[in-house]
């Protein structure tokens, strides 16, 4: 008897580690990597990001410090002109996550940009707490000191660019002077319609000009696999 004792309660032991390691399996499965962030710096030189390819390759640079190289990141922008690109076509199809969190951004791009009445009555999940940086921490929104709130997006509330004209993409990212830049902001609080990602035109395009309408050249990243 006690030697069946002991096979049993081996086998009992046996089968009680290989069931903690299926849910141990399973839910590192279920938990969702970033796939979503605010840089947490910007370039430096304005709204000069060195165009798409530079604000991509900024991108994919945070990512990987922040052990995400192994995705390809887009960053969130519009351009205008002839070719012009419209940012929800660059960011793959969702759904998307922020840092550490289980909770979707967006599940589409129809949730993202609130396509649909039911969709725009929801809205998306972009606010102070979810709209982190790739290091998890809250972009500066209003009530803070600088506040950082201001996003470089360069387009329209429905994800597409603004057409030819009036600059709103410092001459498609290249511009550190002349110009101006549309922005979003991340904590969705003041301006006229309080949108994450069409909200007002910047001053200018000089790194001064954006930290004085209450931003830090800082932009949005997407994993698009």
């Amino acid at each position: 008897m006690n030697g069946q004792h002991v096979r049993m309660t081996g086998l009992a032991v046996a089968l009680a580690a290989v069931l903690a390691g299926v849910s141990y399996t399973a839910a590192a499965q279920e938990t969702p990597q970033m796939t979503f962030f605010v840089t947490s710096v910007g370039l430096g030189d304005g709204a000069n990001l060195g165009g798409l390819e530079g604000a991509d390759a900024h991108c994919q640079a945070l990512a990987a410090a922040a052990g995400r190289g192994d995705a390809t990141w887009r960053a969130y922008l519009s351009t205008q002109g002839e070719n012009a690109v419209n940012a929800r076509d660059r960011i793959g199809t969702g759904p998307w996550h922020a840092y550490d969190t289980r909770r979707q951004v967006a599940s589409d791009l129809g949730w993202l940009h609130g396509d649909t009445l039911d969709q725009a009555r929801i809205g998306n999940a972009i606010g102070k707490m979810i709209a982190l940086t790739e290091q998890g921490n809250p972009v500066n929104g209003v009530g803070d000191s600088p506040n950082e709130h201001d996003i470089l997006t360069g387009t329209r509330p429905d994800g597409t660019a603004f057409p030819a004209g009036e600059d709103r993409t410092c001459s498609n990212w290249t511009s550190n002077g002349e110009g101006s830049a549309q922005v979003g902001h991340s904590d969705r609080q003041g301006g006229g319609n309080s949108s994450w990602n069409s909200t007002h035109p910047s001053r200018g395009c000089s790194q001064e000009n954006l930290v004085s309408t209450g931003g830090a050249g800082l932009f949005y990243c997407f994993a698009i696999d």
